[in-house]
């Protein structure tokens, strides 16, 4: 199921987004002014997500994508979000290749601002990971990434997931960020693609490890749910890593082990604790959903067991 953002997302982000550093494909496309109003697309929704008469779905994507970054949650999210995601997902309207222009896009904009952490800069990276999920998506139905794109992909996905630090959930006014609820989803749907080797199964773990020890705060709003369903696609694969994820959890149950050993106990190290319990607490509950084989029964065994003992 899609995030609880997938249906509830000024124009002063446009010029700004309009001065980033060119790609070759997406050059193609020149980058101007937006040419349509709100009604616009408005309209494209209520006529379930056609893509009006005369126009070209390719030229409106990219003036879409130059809302990803707006403050306005129905700009960034009612609207560009959910129509690209039909559009690249439930209802193709762009060609394959048509995509990878979009990939390039989006992964450069993972790393804008990054240094950053309160500012509206973390929203055009947030929604651009969550893009960037609609393609990964895309591409299990039939794969046109390659192993090249695809593991430069992963490579963004998993800095972007460990080096973000803007980690606020909702905001009353912007609407959705969840910059790791999205980075999960992207994680999600790429752990599911034949081009994962083991050896990105480890990266994947790491980073979710890492980013579950670096959140000052416990994540209120389904984050850790989210990077649970990433680990659930890594657990559930035919070549799945038993070995190795079995040192990866024993790992996370010792350091939540010290935290009461702490003194005195302090609110960054709580949250760490919570974190990780919560996310091994929706792991569990995840796999119970689906029939298992073997190895994977075993390792929602060894996740059960040390819950039981929390």
């Amino acid at each position: 199921m899609r995030s609880p953002t997938s249906k509830f997302y000024s124009l002063a982000i446009v010029a700004a987004a309009l001065m980033l550093p060119s790609f070759a494909a997406f050059a193609s496309t020149p980058q101007t002014a937006p040419k349509h109003d709100r009604a616009f697309w408005r309209a494209i929704q209520t006529n379930h997500y056609a893509v009006p008469n005369n126009e070209s779905a390719v030229e409106l994507a990219h003036e879409l994508s130059t809302y990803l970054g707006s403050p306005d949650p129905e700009l960034r999210d009612d609207l560009a979000y959910s129509i690209l995601d039909v559009w690249i997902i439930e209802r193709p309207q762009l060609a394959r290749q048509e995509l990878i222009p979009f990939v390039e896009e989006w992964s450069a904009n993972l790393k804008i601002g990054l240094a950053e952490s309160g500012t509206d800069t973390v929203l055009k990276r947030s929604f651009s990971a969550l893009m960037l999920a609609s393609i990964a998506q895309r591409d299990l139905k039939t794969q046109f990434l390659g192993d090249t794109r695809y593991h430069a992909l992963l490579t963004d996905a998993i800095s972007y997931l460990t080096n973000e630090r803007d980690l606020r959930g909702y905001d009353a006014t912007k609407g959705w960020i969840h910059s790791t609820a999205h980075t999960a989803d992207l994680l999600k749907a790429l752990a599911e693609n034949d081009l994962l080797t083991q050896d990105d199964q480890h990266a994947i773990l790491a980073a979710i490890a890492a980013r579950l020890a670096t959140s000052p705060t416990v994540y209120s709003y389904g984050e850790q749910d989210r990077l649970a369903m990433a680990v659930r696609s890594i657990v559930t694969r035919r070549d799945f890593d038993a070995e190795y994820f079995n040192k990866w959890l024993a790992a996370l149950n010792e350091a939540d082990s010290k935290v009461w050993k702490e003194k005195p106990l302090t609110p960054a190290t709580l949250a760490t604790y919570q974190n990780r319990t919560y996310m091994l607490e929706a792991l569990v509950a995840r796999m119970s959903t689906e029939s298992l084989n073997p190895t994977a029964t075993a390792a929602q065994a060894k996740v059960t067991a040390i819950i039981a003992r929390r």
